[in-house]
C-alpha cells in the first residue's frame, strides 16, 4: 500500500508500506493493505510505518493530525 506522510511544510514520508501504527484519538490503530476506508484524527504519539523492504520507521506527531485511508493509499496530514 502507498504511504504518503505529509506536514505543512514538506513530505516526511512517501513509499510503499507493509502496515502504518497510527495514534487514533480512542487508541492505537494498525493499518494494513486492504483495510476499510477511514478517517480519523489523532493524537500526539509516534507513527509507525513498516516499509515494504523490511525497514521501520517512527515518526513524532506533535499537534495531532488526520489520517485518511482509501483504496490501499494511506494519507496523514500533520
Amino acid at each position: 500500500m502507498h504511504l504518503e506522510i505529509i506536514s505543512p511544510d514538506k513530505i516526511l514520508f512517501k513509499g510503499e508500506v507493509t502496515s502504518v501504527v497510527v495514534p487514533g484519538e480512542t487508541g492505537l490503530l494498525e493499518i494494513l493493505n486492504n483495510h476499510a476506508p477511514l478517517i480519523t484524527t489523532l493524537k500526539n504519539e509516534n507513527i509507525r510505518v513498516k516499509e515494504s523492504d523490511g525497514k521501520t520507521a517512527s515518526i513524532q506527531v506533535n499537534d495531532g493530525g488526520v489520517v485518511e485511508v482509501l483504496n490501499n493509499k494511506v494519507t496523514i496530514l500533520l
